[in-house]
């Protein structure tokens, strides 16, 4: 099934046209990154992505991640899991969802809204319960949190958008300062070269434009006008993947 993907600019009226198709499977959630893409299904089962065949992994989790800090997931109990050698390895904490895409960092937020970052001396060489580990709780409280290179975007129960900026390897909380960023969405994800994509609490797509080291919040936002509603997005090395409500998956660039 292929079908166009078309991006209105909120502001401009502007469009430009994409292709897209669905993909085997069904999966509630999905993150892409590094090359490597990873989702979770209804049933809390966990895939990977080799060639065009989904490959089931050992384990259930409600959420998994890929990026710079490898690969790393919660399960329906909130408990933290990282993939070492091939199995997964429980990490001390609580977080309903994680995050893998800081530069070598990790960041999630836990059932109370709280926000938590692990810098890299930490995340990169946990391997068992005798490493070391150290949670960062940051200001503020939201729903999801996801990082970048260039920073890091989160959103509340309120669907308000915020954007934390100086996020380092070795400083995850950056400068500790949320910057509200107009709009209102319900999920982000910021892909390994810091594009950003979200989705509303209607199920619409959005992208943000205007992203640079010395623009980090962007300009504006661009609605993704596609059939139907989705409830997930991710986006690495020029695809956008897209779970829509039903679970079906699409894959546009």
């Amino acid at each position: 099934m292929k079908c166009y993907l078309i991006f209105f600019t909120v502001f401009t009226g502007s469009c430009v046209a994409l292709n897209c198709q669905q993909v085997d499977g069904n999966l509630k959630q999905i993150d892409a990154g590094l090359g490597q893409v990873f989702g979770v299904n209804a049933s809390n089962n966990v895939f990977t992505l080799y060639g065009n065949t989904w490959v089931q992994l050992p384990g259930e989790l409600k959420h998994v991640t890929v990026g710079p800090a490898g690969v790393w997931g919660v399960n329906t109990d909130n408990n933290i899991f990282k993939m070492v050698a091939g199995q997964w390895v429980n990490v001390p904490g609580l977080l309903v969802q994680i995050d893998a895409g800081g530069d070598e960092f990790i960041s999630g937020v836990n059932m109370f809204d709280k926000v938590f970052c692990m810098n890299s001396q930490y995340s990169m060489a946990y391997s068992n319960a005798q490493t070391l580990t150290q949670w960062e709780n940051l200001p503020g409280g939201l729903t999801y949190y996801s990082c970048g290179p260039i920073g890091c975007w989160g959103v509340n129960s309120a669907n308000q958008i915020f954007l934390m900026n100086n996020v380092i390897p070795t400083s995850c909380m950056g400068n500790q300062q949320w910057q509200n960023i107009q709009g209102s969405l319900a999920m982000i994800e910021v892909g390994t070269d810091g594009t950003v994509y979200g989705v509303d609490n209607t199920g619409k797509i959005f992208r943000r434009d205007g992203i640079t080291n010395s623009t980090p919040a962007g300009t504006q936002w661009t609605l993704v006008n596609i059939c139907g509603n989705c409830k997930h997005v991710s986006y690495d090395l020029g695809v956008l993947w897209i779970i829509k409500d039903d679970g079906s998956i699409m894959t546009c660039s």
